[in-house]
């Protein structure tokens, strides 16, 4: 069928990402261009990845409060620890040290879900975690920054809600909705819908390349050590998730708690950084991290697919 032919983007999303990268560093102006539609490229991406689960789906995960309430706890909860001791161990109480604790305290990135539907994970699960986990940043992003860093930072709660909103709640919403009342017509061209929301992953890491290409050439030395810590926090990341598993027999279900604690949204990163005034190294680190978790997801995904319990 020549629909199922566009998973070859999927199952090359790696070297795909990696192309994507380099190309964000030898051309930023596509990337400087793309900069400034990261909410509608989210938004694009999350109403794919909604395509592909029904209301009935999502109730039986509604149904789970324990397994949300234990993701929450997860990343805002030893995640940040971790994000705070890393940078502190590394950084100091220098810029890239507040900037390792800030994105060790942001929410699950958006782009999880894709990962997720990669891996034949839980979709509408990793869904919930994500639009729940972003929902409580704007209250709890300030709080533990502060908590670890002393560094009170003011951030717009209305203006942030509301384009969270507009970035997963809305998508989500019009995804599942659409999908429970064309389910047939939808299932039959889920190939483009992973290919669609891969795409779109790919665009958001140029976006998230190219206008730092400047800073990422120009000091490879501190780009290299800050690359180190994002690579030590995201692997810590994977093993809490990890450590989950006897409370998650289904496969599909550990996946989803995989991507929700590992990936972190580096876009509010740099919301809390220009709206409060901070130096703009302390949003380098979620920069950096954004590639790390960029090019580590796809492989851990890939490998996921391949087990022989994986949903088709």
């Amino acid at each position: 069928m020549l629909v199922e032919r566009l998973r070859v983007i999927e199952r090359n999303l790696l070297p795909l990402v990696l192309v994507a990268t380099v190309a964000g560093l030898g051309l930023p102006r596509v990337g400087v261009t793309l900069s400034g539609a990261v909410m509608p490229l989210l938004a694009v991406l999350m109403l794919a990845v909604s395509l592909t689960f029904d209301l009935a789906t999502l109730r039986a995960v509604l149904a789970r409060p324990g397994v949300q309430a234990l993701a929450t706890v997860l990343v805002y909860g030893p995640m940040s620890l971790v994000g705070f001791a890393l940078g502190r161990l590394a950084f100091g109480s220098e810029a890239l040290g507040l900037g390792v604790t800030l994105v060790g305290v942001l929410p699950t990135d958006v782009s999880s879900p894709l990962l997720v539907l990669i891996a034949r994970g839980n979709v509408a699960l990793a869904t919930v975690f994500n639009a729940v986990n972003t929902a409580l940043a704007p209250l709890l992003v300030p709080a533990l920054f502060l908590l670890y860093t002393g560094v009170e930072v003011d951030l717009p709660a209305a203006r942030l809600m509301g384009e969270l909103s507009l970035t997963v709640l809305a998508p989500s919403v019009i995804g599942v909705t659409v999908r429970t009342r064309f389910p047939s017509r939808i299932q039959s061209v889920e190939p483009a819908l992973s290919a669609t929301a891969s795409l779109t992953y790919l665009a958001l890491v140029l976006a998230v390349v190219g206008p730092n290409a400047p800073a990422i050439l120009d000091a490879p030395l501190t780009i290299a050590g800050v690359a180190a810590i994002a690579l030590a926090l995201n692997a810590i990341g994977y093993a809490l998730a990890a450590v989950t598993t006897p409370l998650l027999p289904d496969p599909a279900d550990r996946a989803a708690m995989l991507f929700t604690v590992s990936k972190k949204e580096f876009s509010i990163a740099a919301f809390v950084v220009f709206t409060t005034g901070l130096p703009a190294d302390v949003a380098l680190p979620a920069v950096v991290y954004a590639i790390v978790q960029m090019v580590t997801s796809p492989i851990v995904a890939r490998r996921l697919a391949r087990r022989p319990d994986a949903r088709r």
